[in-house]
């Protein structure tokens, strides 16, 4: 409570006076700059198509939870969204298949296996907040956990961003440099899959991927050395949360979609900009 008095000195605003308001914005200072770091390696190892098939691995762990008859499905989503992205990996560096190929066939497989258990029954429409997430139903035990997962990630992200930044260079020259690629990119793709699956329920599946690409993007236009595309990615995904946190409350709409059109505002003004910072 006593965060909540000091939240309403420092914020003097008609929204702030809610309780919701106060956990969606305190939920949106720590899991934006998440995903605009996180961004950064994203796009750096052209794994878009990859972070996007997470969403979908996300959604067959809530249907396991659902068929198991967890109360609440986040154990399993969390476990299974791990365990596929950690296999996708596996499968990439094991197959000769394209990489492409491979996650295309997880990810519809994983999103018709999961819309096949939900609806099994008829149950399907009271798992559907899913696709679209909500942030304003966030909780104060919702928060607790997303801190704990913000301090996990921060410090994998401290094991492995060297790494991480060589590989996306080159994975031979990765390799010859004694980087055991396997279990680096299966360690990134866990970070992400826990990420993506705490997040979800926030943000939706529909959309949860463009706030891996979007921030990332955005500062790659317009930033030259890699401190400052992290730097910038991070200020970027925080400021359309911000942003799109309030519009949505004011315009009475739905905030992750809201944030995905401030993100991708924010690319299309960078690539505009794009000749002007990069030569």
């Amino acid at each position: 409570m006593e965060l909540y008095s000091i939240m309403d000195m420092l914020l003097p605003f008609d929204w702030a006076r809610y309780t919701f308001m106060k956990h969606a914005f305190l939920a949106i200072l720590l899991v934006t700059p998440l995903f605009g770091l996180l961004s950064t390696m994203v796009v750096s190892n052209r794994m878009a198509f990859f972070s996007d098939s997470l969403g979908h691995g996300a959604f067959t762990g809530i249907a396991i939870g659902v068929l198991l008859g967890a109360v609440s499905p986040l154990v399993s989503l969390v476990l299974f969204s791990v365990a596929f992205a950690v296999f996708i990996t596996y499968i990439k560096n094991k197959s000769t298949a394209s990489t492409d190929t491979i996650i295309g066939v997880f990810s519809s497989t994983a999103i018709a296996l999961g819309l096949m258990i939900m609806s099994h029954g008829g149950g399907f429409n009271k798992f559907s907040s899913y696709l679209i997430g909500d942030v304003l139903s966030i909780t104060a035990e919702d928060l607790q956990a997303l801190l704990l997962v913000v301090l996990v990630v921060l410090g994998g992200w401290a094991l492995l961003f060297n790494r991480l930044l060589v590989l996306s260079l080159n994975s031979a020259f990765a390799r010859s440099r004694g980087i055991n690629t396997f279990w680096v990119e299966s360690l990134f793709a866990a970070i992400l899959a826990v990420v993506v699956a705490i997040s979800i329920q926030w943000v939706g599946i529909l959309i949860i991927n463009a706030l891996l690409v979007l921030p990332a993007a955005a500062a790659r236009n317009v930033t030259n050395n890699v401190k400052a595309y992290q730097l910038l990615s991070v200020l970027i995904a925080l400021g359309a949360g911000l942003t799109g946190l309030l519009l949505a409350y004011y315009w009475n709409m739905a905030a992750g979609a809201t944030i995905v059109v401030i993100s991708a505002l924010v690319f299309f003004i960078t690539l505009a900009l794009k000749s002007r910072f990069r030569r």
